[in-house]
This record gives structure tokens, C-alpha cells and sequence, in this order.
């Protein structure tokens, strides 16, 4: 089963940072929910695996990240990324991203994606991917943002620290400040997708009735 993704979501920061995170595949596989590098193959070929949680069962998924193209005077990014767990399931997923100019300053993250899925997770159906997807992705595209604005506010700390002023004669002031915690996305947990689920077959079928 074939399911196509468009989505756009706002960055709060601007096209550097945001560029800084995409064009990082560490830093970009820990956007999304319970995923992870696991090995450098060479530049444009990474293992990696995602992790899902049903309760207090872990399931677990290992694949493969091919970066075809890493264009930085367009800012996209298009990668290919398979996937298959012990039980027969498996994915497939062609990805382009691209980051466009938002306002104020910022910037907006746009995708296309076409997820193939074979095994049980076809049983699922196109309208309960589709609903599936729209969750993952918007917990990717916040922890997205999130590191992007910690890239940008880091980079004038950076210049500012190349200069020398005042309030670094002082010793406290030169003290440095505990570092802020990594931002990565929270594990994906299946139990509390399927329960939103059901939440929204319920709520459509009474709002039909009515």
C-alpha cells in the first residue's frame, strides 16, 4: 500500500539554522520519534532503526538512509529510507524536504513523501496511515524547530564570544552557563496513538449521526 504525504510546517527560526539541522542526519534522525543513527556507512549512506512502544512492549525496526541529493543553494534535502522488523513487516519511504522563506524571519519546512507499506501495517489502511503520519509528523516538525532555534540563538553567542567586552573582565560573568539539554524527540508510543484513534472514530461517527 502507497500513501503520499504534503505537509508544510512553520520553523521558528531562520533558513541557516533550520539548513544546519536538515542538512545533518544525525541531528535530523533525532526529529523524529524514537529514531536514531546506528552506523555511518559512508556520506550518503546510514544505518538506523526506530524503536515503538505498545505498552511496555518494544518493538524495534532496522533499515537503511541513502541521501540522494543535498542541494545548499536550494536548500532540500531527497533521501530514501528503508525499513523491515522481525516480523515480516516492512517500509519504504522517498522523502524531499526543503526549507522556504516564512515570515519574520523564519522559515517553513515543506516535504513530500511516498511511504510504501507491506505486511500488517497495510491492514491498517490508507485513512488510519494517513492519521498515523499526521501525528509523527507533527512531533518531528516541532522537535525540527526546536533544534533550529537552539542552532540560531548559539550563533551570536558565538560571535559575540570572538569579541572582547566589559562584562567578560568580570570573572562571574566569564563563567560558563550549564549547557541546555538536547533537544530529541520523544519516543513513539502506539498505545497512545491508537487510543487517539479510536477518540477520532468515535467522534466522526457520532458527528455523522448528528
Amino acid at each position: 500500500m502507497e500513501v503520499v504525504i504534503e505537509k508544510k510546517y512553520p520553523v521558528s527560526a531562520g533558513i541557516p539554522a533550520a539548513w544546519a539541522v536538515l542538512s545533518d542526519m544525525h541531528a535530523l534522525a533525532t526529529c523524529m520519534p524514537g529514531a536514531q543513527i546506528t552506523e555511518d556507512i559512508d556520506a550518503t549512506h546510514f544505518m538506523g532503526s526506530v524503536r515503538v512502544k505498545v505498552g511496555p512492549a518494544v518493538a524495534a525496526f532496522a533499515g537503511t538512509i541513502e541521501i540522494l541529493a543535498l542541494d545548499a543553494a536550494t536548500h532540500t534535502l531527497k533521501m530514501l529510507g528503508k525499513g523491515a522488523d522481525k516480523g515480516g513487516s516492512s517500509a519504504s519511504m522517498e522523502l524531499t524536504a526543503s526549507l522556504l522563506p516564512g515570515e519574520n524571519g523564519h522559515c517553513v519546512l515543506a516535504g513530500h513523501a511516498a511511504v510504501i507499506v507491506n505486511g500488517k501495517f497495510a491492514q491498517f489502511g490508507g485513512r488510519m496511515m494517513n492519521s498515523v503520519s499526521d501525528m509523527i509528523l507533527a512531533q518531528f516538525a516541532e522537535v525540527f524547530s526546536q533544534k533550529a532555534q537552539a542552532m540560531q540563538a548559539s550563533a551570536p553567542a558565538a560571535d559575540a564570544g570572538a569579541a572582547p567586552s566589559a562584562a567578560a573582565a568580570s570573572p562571574s560573568a566569564a563563567a560558563p552557563s550549564a549547557p541546555a539539554a538536547p533537544v530529541v524527540a520523544t519516543e513513539f508510543n502506539a498505545l497512545g496513538l491508537v487510543w487517539s484513534l479510536i477518540k477520532q472514530f468515535f467522534a466522526g461517527l457520532f458527528g455523522k449521526k448528528s
